[in-house]
Parts: C-alpha cells; structure tokens; sequence
C-alpha cells in the first residue's frame, strides 16, 4: 500500500492491490470542489490511465459526505470574472468529467451522505456506483441560478432525458431509493456491509481481462449512440462483428480461453486476487 499524497492533500491516491483509491479530502468543507481538487482528479485519473499495475479506480469521499458538489467561495470568485475567463475555467471541469468516462479502466464511486452539484456527475460519470443507505442526491444548480450544464450529458445518460428534465429544474432531493430507481446507482447497502460488498466486487473486477473491460466500456458507448438496421450489412453489425473477431485472435483473448480450458488462473490475474477466488 503506498500513499502518494499526504493526508492534508485535496485529493488522496492509494494504490492497493491492483485498485487505485481516489479520496476527495475536504471533509470539513462535506468535500466541496474547486479549481484545485479538479486539477488534481484530472492528474491521478491521467496517472491512473497510464499506469499497467492499476486495473480499477475507486473514487471517494472523506467524512460524513461524498461531495457538496463545487465550492461556493469557488463560485463567487469566478462570477466576478468575464466570459473568457469562465469559459477556460469550466472547460476543466468538463475535461475532468469527459476523463473519467472514457477511462479506458473500470471505475467505482462509494457514496455516503449527500451528493449535490457536481458531485451527482462524477457519479454518473462512473461506470459503477454503490450507495449507503440514507444517501441523497441533488441537481440544486437552479436553486443558486445556475445549470448543471457541464455534467448534463454524463446524467442524462444515466437517468434518461424525462427524468432530468423533472430534477434539473426543480432542484429536489433524490433519496437513495429514487436515485437507484433512476439507475443514477447500482447498489444500497446498510453502511456496515459496504466496504465487504466492495471489496467482493473490485476482487471481480481484477480477475477479469483488463483490455476486456476496456473495449466492453467503449462497447457499450458505441451501441448506446447507434441505431440497429436490418441486414448484415449494417454498420453496427458489421463493428460488433469485427469487434469479436479481433478480440478472439488478441493475445488477452487467447490467454483467457486457454486459461478457462486448461482450468487455471489467467496470467493477468495476480496470485493474491487468485487466492481469494471462491468460483
């Protein structure tokens, strides 16, 4: 286990077996976001990308709460500058989320207390979001007049356009039980089984073909925006065609079949995650 940060940082990075833990740390301020933390989060999430010992990301909060979303000494500080000035700031933070999206690596977000703002798009960003019980969640931009602009499209995907429209514009509390009925979430759990659920999942996660997870990411994102035609001849027929095929022949593709045949652990699978293994 080494912690790259020290525990007074915006943003603490561990590396543990495999997972790379990224903990927003303003628990006095329930996590609020600024210029800083975003920096931050785009360097760990780079780090992150680049790094072959790193095959899933979870993403934190310290304290009672996950994030208040962004911080309003932050807000006001940039209401006193132009449009110029606004317009480069907002694109960090729509280059943070657009990241943590298209990571080509699986990520899971841990949700205690409140979400509002911003924070509600880094969980719809995630490819995997677990709740505690009592957990709430909040679009409040229109409250202070304002619109969840950046984080829109990464939401809307998540709850679907008829919801957003409800909750973008009346700026209500979603409890933890609406949220997963939107599928903003995955998981409820009570706050003493979350960190066993976790660990079983991520455990899951780092037995499976890292390159796998990736293409199975850019997958989904590619089916979900086409539209299916009739005939083999149609071009999302003809992608996910190729797509197998090319996977089959790769050399992660290869390994993971001889690997399943020969009933063995695949060789990305490190021995630690494999002595935990229970299939």
């Amino acid at each position: 286990m080494n912690t790259h940060n020290a525990s007074l940082s915006p943003l603490l990075v561990e590396h543990k077996n495999g997972l790379a833990i990224l903990t927003l740390n303003k628990p006095k301020i329930n996590n609020a976001f600024d210029d800083e933390m975003i920096s931050l989060l785009i360097m760990a999430l780079d780090d992150c990308s680049l790094d072959d010992d790193v095959k899933a990301i979870q993403l934190r909060g310290a304290g009672k709460h996950f994030s208040a979303g962004a911080d309003l000494n932050w807000m006001r500080s940039m209401a006193q500058l132009d449009y110029s000035e606004n317009q480069k700031d907002a694109s960090q933070l729509a280059r943070l989320m657009s990241t943590l999206y298209h990571l080509e690596k699986p990520t899971v977000a841990i949700i205690q207390g409140a979400s509002y703002g911003g924070a509600v798009g880094l969980i719809a960003c995630c490819d995997i979001a677990i709740a505690t019980k009592g957990s709430s969640f909040c679009l409040s931009e229109v409250k202070i007049g304002l619109v969840p602009a950046v984080i829109s499209p990464y939401v809307i995907k998540a709850i679907g356009e008829r919801q957003a429209r409800r909750y973008f514009i009346s700026g209500e509390v979603m409890s933890d039980s609406k949220a997963l009925a939107m599928n903003l979430i995955h998981e409820v759990l009570p706050a003493t089984e979350i960190d066993e659920y976790v660990d079983t999942l991520c455990n899951q996660l780092l037995k499976n073909g890292p390159n796998a997870m990736g293409i199975s990411k850019t997958l989904v994102q590619k089916v979900a925006r086409e539209t299916l035609h009739k005939g083999q001849n149609d071009n999302l027929t003809l992608y996910t065609r190729d797509l197998i095929a090319q996977v089959r022949v790769s050399d992660e593709g290869q390994e993971g079949l001889s690997a399943f045949l020969e009933k063995r652990p695949a060789r990305w699978i490190s021995q630690r995650t494999a002595g935990n293994d229970n299939d």
